[in-house]
């Protein structure tokens, strides 16, 4: 028999299941996340192994989803000094890179800027040729400065052979630098593209710490032939290599693989998530097995970006969240005891009050200490729970796009809290291991490949572009450590651009494929 491990980080609970290679759930644990994140995901494997019982030797494959990128991003810590350099004069100069930036943000990265000559009009056309002696003279200006570098290039998503050339001189003056090119990374939007290719680039460092560090928390647990690999936020994942070149992709994975997760213990392809942790609350819809995409551009850490993110609400209420009682009010959240909640909750020991001790006064789960709540007021812990209630049927209701009844999935551990008063829902599921839906989602996912581009229509047909679009996307899977001959193209979108010169359309494809044995 041969195994999976999937492991998924949240900000309360970190969760590791063993499923075997028919993807049935052998074993899955909850553990507390740690300071560091990494004690709490070797914390897990420890105690999902022995749940498990399992021959370690048989564990052919290792996923995390994980949030070190999301927490570098968010706490300032841990990220590079990035070499910015947009392609783009003299067309550009009215608006400098990381424009509306937090000041702490761009702090944390530096500011090596520079916006050298060359980039394409939106129909292609050449703005002004490159500069090489310029390109050489600005890697000059940032050896031993800088540990990455992001480039974006004017419309690159309609063409990128300057980004290309541009590297290829960096590297001869630089050597093997880690290079984040915004035509890999995002789509057509000056700012919000280069915005994520900055930050991508800054997150080099913390991605290989965390690649690194999962494979020694394996070995350390005797898990040495396991092929390792990072969740992406589209609910695929992609080799430990791929991760490290587009670390940006691993932010929102952990809601992303509740939603997987739950689509596959529910065996339902189309519903509302609901993924209640410790300390937020996560809604999402599936849309024919995969998160809905957001439309959206996403803030990420005061950055506004616009690669892809799944279309997620989340609402600052969980297991773990504070309960308090202003007048005659009861206030829910947003502050949360999160992972400490074994420490600080009622009923545990601790002094503060928080949902979780309000479900098990009112009987609706068995956790800690009942007799530490028995105190609280019957008729408070009602009105707690209504206000808790309303806050979540005010969030399902967001993520609605219509008023007929749909159904929905509970998962997470503080789905226990969530009574039958849900409104316009047609049916409530709770499928089995709930719990660790994340888990599970990360254990079970396939990889992915995706391209999202502007074709000029001028010189190729529309068939054409497709095609294109569809090799380029096959590739990219392959590349993220799919086995080619099982690929399939999932998803074709075709958006003819009206405003382009040219006939331009803009065609986003997804490939999806199994693991490569």
């Amino acid at each position: 028999m041969r195994y999976r491990l999937g492991i998924d980080v949240g900000g309360t609970n970190t969760d590791a299941v063993i499923i075997d290679e028919s993807l049935n759930v052998v074993a899955g644990v909850k553990m507390p996340t740690t300071l560091d994140v990494t004690t709490g995901i070797n914390n897990a494997i420890k105690k999902v192994l022995v749940e498990s019982k399992i021959n370690k030797q048989e564990i052919d494959y290792a996923m995390l989803g994980t949030t070190h990128c999301t927490n570098a991003i968010v706490e300032r810590k841990g990220l590079c000094r990035v070499g910015i350099i947009r392609i783009a004069a003299p067309a550009t100069f009215s608006i400098r890179p990381m424009p509306d930036w937090p000041e702490s943000l761009r702090d944390a990265i530096g500011s090596n800027i520079h916006i050298i000559k060359g980039g394409y009009e939106f129909d292609g056309r050449e703005i002004s040729q490159l500069d090489y002696q310029e390109i050489r003279d600005v890697a000059k200006q940032l050896k031993g400065k800088v540990d990455t570098i992001a480039l974006t290039a004017v419309f690159s998503p309609v063409r990128n052979d300057h980004e290309y050339e541009v590297e290829s001189i960096l590297r001869e003056e630089l050597g093997d630098i880690p290079i984040s090119k915004s035509s890999e990374i995002a789509s057509v939007g000056l700012i919000e593209r280069e915005n994520a290719t900055i930050l991508n680039a800054a997150l080099h460092n913390v991605a290989t710490r965390t690649v690194e560090g999962f494979k020694a928390g394996l070995k350390q647990e005797g898990i040495l032939q396991a092929e390792l690999y990072l969740c992406q936020n589209d609910g695929t994942l992609m080799s430990a290599e791929y991760a490290q070149r587009y670390p940006i992709l691993t932010i929102a994975c952990g809601p992303t693989n509740s939603i997987r997760g739950a689509s596959y213990l529910s065996q339902n392809q189309d519903a509302i998530v609901l993924d209640v942790g410790g300390t937020t609350t996560d809604i999402g819809v599936i849309m024919s097995g995969f998160p809905r995409e957001s439309s959206l551009a996403v803030t990420i850490g005061g950055a506004r970006t616009n690669f892809r993110m799944p279309d997620i609400t989340a609402i600052g209420v969980g297991g773990g969240t504070l309960v308090k009682e202003v007048g005659d009010k009861v206030i829910i959240g947003p502050e949360s005891v999160g992972y400490q909640i074994t420490e600080k909750s009622l009923i545990f020991g601790g002094d503060i009050l928080t949902t979780s001790d309000i479900a098990v006064r009112l009987g609706m789960m068995e956790l800690g200490d009942s007799a530490l709540v028995a105190h609280i007021d019957e008729g408070f812990a009602k009105k707690a729970m209504t206000e808790w209630m309303r806050l979540i049927n005010e969030g399902v209701d967001r993520m609605k796009i219509s008023a007929e009844p749909v159904p929905i999935i509970l998962v997470g551990g503080g789905s226990v809290l969530v009574t039958n008063e849900l409104e316009g829902i047609s049916e409530i599921i709770r499928p089995n291991h709930f719990p660790v839906a994340n888990a599970v989602g990360s254990a079970i996912s396939q990889v992915s490949g995706e391209i999202n581009r502007v074709f000029s229509l001028v010189d190729i047909t529309r068939d054409e572009a497709i095609s294109s679009a569809k090799t380029t996307a096959i590739d990219e899977a392959i590349k993220a450590g799919a086995e080619p001959k099982s690929i399939e193209i999932q998803e074709v979108e075709d958006i003819p651009l009206a405003y382009h010169p040219g006939n331009a359309t803009r065609i986003r494809v997804k490939a999806v494929g199994d693991l490569c044995q």
